[in-house]
């Protein structure tokens, strides 16, 4: 039998009301062992609360039977005042009456190991919990719908279609099949092999939706790039001096822009350099601008031949950032914008010094954001693991396609590792050590 498990599912610390949780076969003996009379299912009722004669507090209890509950068993919560001490005092009495401090993601994984959510519903939960942004609750709670889940059980399906053509052919050579059975399963295989194709294309935007969108300001020493960062997060969060080479390391900030999470990032002045401090920034600043979504290339406008040591270094959908306009020459840089907006880049003229300047910039990148983030479909990841299990199906069907008419065996087994691959994001057929992985993650009491 299953322990019975006990957490505070609030913060800790001085609250008005702090919640703490209990699940398990002991849920109905432990309400009546601190409450008494315990109240009916699914009804809050007052009630004072002791142990070994000690009155704890005056708390709201209610009871919930399995199957009926967030866990699958039978629960219950205890809503008592949020002083330290109370709370001290009733995780005491829990533990004295033989329960036991659930691990992190405890309860959520009881409920899915009670058919209450899949594994991709329940790591909605803790993206839920952690969600920050506007954009990242809708998606988590989306998940947490079975958007996800749906999308994968539809392929899922397809799948199972398929291999009952491909299985008949096999199993059955010699009966009254229609003819050439095997080669019906591919048309159904094609079109769901565009899916995914399309899906790993986009396999990226969920990811950014739920950790942030990362930008990187590159460039030159002194062109305005910790100048640029303050104006944009509105604080002084990078140091600015007229000092060359100030920004040695990489300063991240995050931000939100049109209601998603954005990680902006000020990095150190791209030049040769023989300090071993300055040329290390130089060398993570590389580092990060490859990696980011969106690099915005800071040129002093001043000094607009600047931009041609970008020569080697942009690529098309770089945004190119001509700072001090307000005292460069408008011939040279008109000249420099359309010579870049030719070569694929949006380029954008400004004077991050002047007040105000940046908001129009912001503007446009909180734009550029909504439309690389947002999307008509659900996300087919939001996590690592949803992409790798996504790709390894995607190469099981393309393999299954090229055996069909050759192999039917083969491609009727590459056919049923693609569908467990996919199988293993909703946690159907996931081994013990992913589902310590994922449940680790969560907070206690959760």
């Amino acid at each position: 039998m299953a322990d019975t498990i006990f957490a505070l599912a609030t913060a800790a610390g001085r609250a008005a009301v702090a919640v703490v949780r209990i699940s398990g076969p002991a849920t109905l003996r432990t309400v009546e062992a601190l409450a008494g009379r315990a109240p009916a299912p699914r009804m809050a009722a007052l009630r004072k609360l002791r142990h070994d004669g000690v009155e704890l507090d005056e708390a709201l209890v209610l009871r919930f039977e399995g199957p009926a509950s967030y866990t699958g068993e039978d629960s219950a919560e205890f809503h008592v005042h949020g002083g330290r001490a109370v709370v001290e005092a009733l995780l005491s009495a829990l533990s004295g009456l033989g329960l036991r401090l659930a691990e992190p993601g405890e309860f959520t994984r009881r409920a899915f190991e009670n058919g209450k959510l899949d594994l991709a519903q329940a790591e909605g939960v803790a993206d839920l919990i952690d969600a920050e942004t506007e954009a990242q609750r809708r998606q988590a709670l989306g998940q947490v719908g079975g958007a996800l889940s749906q999308r994968y059980d539809r392929w899922r399906d397809l799948l199972v279609q398929s291999l009952a053509m491909l299985e008949a052919a096999v199993d059955f050579p010699d009966e009254d099949l229609p003819e050439e059975v095997a080669e019906r399963a591919r048309p159904g295989l094609r079109v769901l092999a565009e899916e995914l194709d399309a899906a790993l294309a986009d396999v990226s935007r969920g990811r950014r939706v739920r950790d942030g969108y990362r930008i990187a300001l590159v460039g030159a020493p002194n062109a305005g790039k910790s100048t640029l960062l303050n104006g944009l997060v509105e604080r002084d969060a990078a140091i600015v001096t007229d000092t060359p080479g100030t920004t040695r390391d990489v300063i991240e900030v995050p931000l939100v822009l049109g209601g998603y999470r954005v990680l902006i990032a000020d990095t150190a002045g791209l030049r040769e350099t023989e300090d071993a401090i300055e040329a290390e920034g130089v060398r993570r600043a590389r580092r990060w601008a490859e990696e980011a979504d969106l690099r915005l290339w800071v040129v002093d406008g001043f000094h607009v031949k600047q931009v041609e040591a970008l020569e080697s270094t942009v690529r098309p959908g770089d945004w190119l950032i001509l700072n001090k306009a307000d005292i460069a020459a408008a011939d040279a840089l008109e000249e420099a914008s359309a010579r870049w907006v030719s070569e694929g880049l949006v380029v954008r003229q400004l004077a991050a010094r002047q007040e105000g300047a940046v908001a129009e910039l912001r503007t446009d990148l909180a734009a550029h954001v909504i439309e690389a983030l947002s999307g008509a479909e659900f996300p087919a990841a939001t996590r690592l693991r949803h992409a790798e299990r996504l790709s390894e199906a995607r190469d099981y069907l393309a393999r299954a396609l090229s055996d069909i008419g050759l192999e039917v065996e083969l491609a009727a087994e590459d056919v049923r590792l693609a569908a467990r691959a996919l199988e293993k994001i909703t946690g159907r057929v996931d081994p013990e050590d992913v589902l310590g992985r994922v449940f680790s993650t969560f907070c206690i009491g959760k």
